[in-house]
């Protein structure tokens, strides 16, 4: 039976793009008219003229050769197509992103030829040189960033049909029956698309997992670390193999060690955590300085390059810190057993040992394996108390048992002298140019359905700033020893910040009176920390941070050393959180390999590794900020009848983004339903403007809003306007 004819629609009169696809696909071959309207299943009259035309066009465009009489060739010299990845916009169109550009180029929901977001895509470029913005088309998928999706299966008899609360994803995943596995309708599923016929709506997917019901906890949680392609459990081969390691400390091992058993040596953590990957020693010298140890699990002693453990642990990148868990990078054998320095055990560590004068200038260094004894646990709290009140008896409302103890002089004297030493470290590092971020982080109390019954905000105090200098001082100090030799190394790098996104910063704070002095790169770090310290307790703290914390460059790894602006660093590494992140690992194992004496290893290899590494923490990081926001939503559930003062934290053309002051929850109030006027959007001033009473709604404004809607499935929060905040 011969095909139907298909007929030229609105979208088809201009080929030139689908030609210049076909003929980009297969560039060493010639075609004709006919068989470019076979490819594009065109066999009408109109429509071979229209394609006849265009060819001619594209000719004398010199797009295209014409080898001999009516066959085509795409000019190989035409630098018209650019490899680089799709950012989708939550409108189905998306921006292409390519260094050959210094603008995005747009390009058509019609033209993105099934390119979903991230995609690595091959695109036909147009509209260069016409004084337009350049537009283009997908020609060919590259590669997928991802196949696997998470969302909510709609079964109908003989099909069904999965759609997501990504605003990015454009479409349905078409799901044949035959492919929904144990899926009931309305089930949190994850799926993989398997194909993506040419002329199909939707791609073509089985059902992998069922996750649950949606709003319900679990379901929820293990949808957000699906959603980014993250375990939550080992497989079982990995628990067994871990399971049989030799997690002993033997005498033959520690004399291959440096052993510091008889130094003191105490660990300061939060007072949940179970790991601890770090402690700190403390010996005072005949000559007036101070011995001072960081000393790390080494995780690298029990995880062996090769094994199924380390590729476990290779793949996985990082642990992730959810609200209500952790899902880690290691077995808990090892996390929470075999490499946690838990107080009054022994155990193996590699460490950096430092001498100290009482002006925290280091006169010696030595880096090696060693072994401890820790003497102390203290959480943040216990040791923050005898900073604070240099008292020895820790009472029984701080204390981690509940009652109150006693703490040995010696330990007492150690924590007050490592602080004071600490704070120099931060005050030369301010004066370098270091940037201070101490943003507030949210916290939840849950019940033990892991409901959050309240919020609180953590902030660093003296006690944080004391184990973070010293774990600075470690990862700087590693760094530059290895960094000096000139041999391959993973850094941590961060990047200068972007000006354009300075210049933005600037116009949003100007609003509240702050301003940034771009002169030089000093001026940049001054005013930054400046303003940071200005907005301290003030309603807009929330808000200018996050702007602030936005414009600075993504600090990632790599073997090419560029050094750390936010830290003032011209060498940083990771060195001391070996249970959570694998770089850290790969830091020990290279450092103890040059100690030893070894030759510089292969830098493509290890930037490849850096690569993945800076992928993985992308990913948990972007699961945290989505447990978290869940949390919140799951938090206004139970507060619809109340109202709050809140700060807006973000004005678009659809309305307004408000944070509440008292618990950071952030949703939207909708410009449609703002009713006290008719407001519109005004780009320069960055507000809604009411066009009757030229009330203006601006960044940093107080309102009062209640909540209108709180969607666990779709994490968003919505909320009803109130009023502004007059007062």
């Amino acid at each position: 039976m011969s095909k139907k004819p298909r007929k030229l629609g609105k979208k088809d009169k201009d080929f030139s793009g689908k030609i210049l696809k076909i003929l980009s696909q297969e560039a060493n071959k010639a075609f004709n008219y006919k068989q470019i309207a076979a490819k594009l299943e065109l066999n009408d009259t109109k429509s071979r003229n229209e394609i006849i035309k265009d060819l001619k066009i594209l000719w004398a465009q010199k797009k295209i050769i014409e080898t001999e009489p009516g066959k085509y060739l795409v000019k190989a010299s035409s630098k018209e197509y650019y490899e680089g990845k799709i950012d989708m916009t939550s409108r189905k169109t998306a921006y292409f992103i390519c260094e050959d550009f210094e603008e995005d180029v747009f390009i058509p929901t019609n033209n993105l030829n099934h390119a979903l977001d991230k995609d690595k895509v091959k695109v036909y470029v147009y509209n260069r040189r016409s004084g337009r913005r350049a537009e283009g088309e997908v020609v060919e998928i590259l590669e997928r960033d991802k196949t696997e999706f998470v969302g909510v299966i709609d079964i109908h008899p003989n099909f069904g049909f999965v759609s997501t609360a990504n605003a990015k994803m454009y479409t349905d995943i078409f799901i044949p029956k035959d492919k929904y596995g144990d899926a009931e309708n309305g089930d949190v599923v994850l799926v993989k698309i398997e194909d993506w016929p040419a002329k199909a709506d939707s791609p073509f997917g089985s059902v992998i997992r069922v996750l649950g019901k949606p709003g319900e906890h679990n379901t929820e949680i293990h949808a957000i670390l699906a959603e980014y392609g993250l375990p939550y459990d080992f497989p079982v081969e990995v628990e067994v193999f871990a399971q049989k390691l030799d997690t002993e400390i033997h005498p033959e091992e520690i004399a291959n060690r440096r052993d510091m058993r008889d130094t003191l040596t105490f660990t300061i953590d939060p007072k949940d955590a179970k790991d601890f990957d770090d402690a700190l020693s403390f010996k005072k010298l005949d000559n007036g300085h101070y011995e001072i140890g960081i000393h790390i699990a080494d995780v690298s002693y029990y995880l062996e390059e090769g094994t199924i453990l380390d590729e476990e642990a290779y793949q996985r990148g990082t642990s992730v810190y959810l609200v209500d868990r952790v899902v880690p990078m290691l077995p808990e054998v090892l996390s929470n057993f075999a490499c946690s320095l838990r107080p009054h055990e022994e155990k193996y560590t590699f460490s950096a040992i430092f001498e100290i004068n009482e002006k925290a200038q280091v006169t010696s260094q030595w880096f090696g394996r060693t072994v401890i004894y820790s003497d102390q646990r203290f959480a943040y709290e216990e040791a923050q108390y005898i900073i604070e009140t240099k008292d020895n008896t820790i009472p029984a409302d701080i204390s981690l048992t509940g009652e109150s103890y006693v703490v040995k002089d010696e330990i007492v004297e150690a924590t007050l002298k490592l602080d004071q030493l600490a704070k120099i470290f931060r005050a030369n590092r301010m004066k370098n140019g270091a940037i201070s971020f101490d943003k507030v982080e949210v916290k939840f109390n849950l019940n033990e359905e892991a409901e959050p019954v309240g919020v609180y905000f953590k902030q660093s105090k003296d006690s944080n700033h004391l184990i973070e200098e010293f774990m600075l001082l470690a990862n700087r100090k590693v760094a530059e020893f290895i960094g000096k030799q000139k041999k391959t190394f993973v850094y941590r790098i961060h990047d200068e910040p972007n000006e354009d996104k300075l210049i933005n910063l600037q116009t949003v704070i100007s609003k509240f009176g702050y301003s940034i002095n771009f002169k030089t790169k000093a001026d940049i770090s001054k005013s930054l920390n400046n303003l940071l310290t200005d907005v301290q307790g003030k309603k807009e703290q929330n808000l200018v941070d996050t702007l602030a914390i936005r414009t600075m460059s993504k600090a990632k790894y790599s073997t090419d050393n560029i050094g750390h602006y936010g830290l003032a660093f011209d060498y940083y590494s990771h060195f001391t959180s070996p249970i959570r992140r694998y770089p850290d690992v790969m830091v020990h194992r290279l450092l103890q390999y040059y100690l030893d004496g070894g030759k510089s290893v292969s830098e493509e290899v290890y930037e490849e590794k850096c690569e993945h590494a800076s992928n993985m923490e992308n990913l948990a990081t972007q699961a945290e900020r989505d447990s978290i926001k869940y949390m919140q939503i799951k938090y206004m559930q139970d507060h619809k009848d109340e109202e709050f003062l809140g700060v807006i934290s973000g004005v678009t053309e659809w309305g307004i983004y408000v944070e509440i002051v008292d618990n950071k929850c952030e949703g939207m109030c909708r410009i449609r339903e703002i009713k006290d006027d008719y407001y519109t959007f005004d780009e320069k001033q960055y507000a809604l403007v009411g066009e009757m009473s030229k009330k203006i709604l601006q960044l940093g404004d107080e309102v009062y809003v209640k909540v209108k809607n709180a969607d666990l499935v779709k994490k968003q929060l919505d909320f009803h306007f109130i009023r502004k905040n007059e007062a």
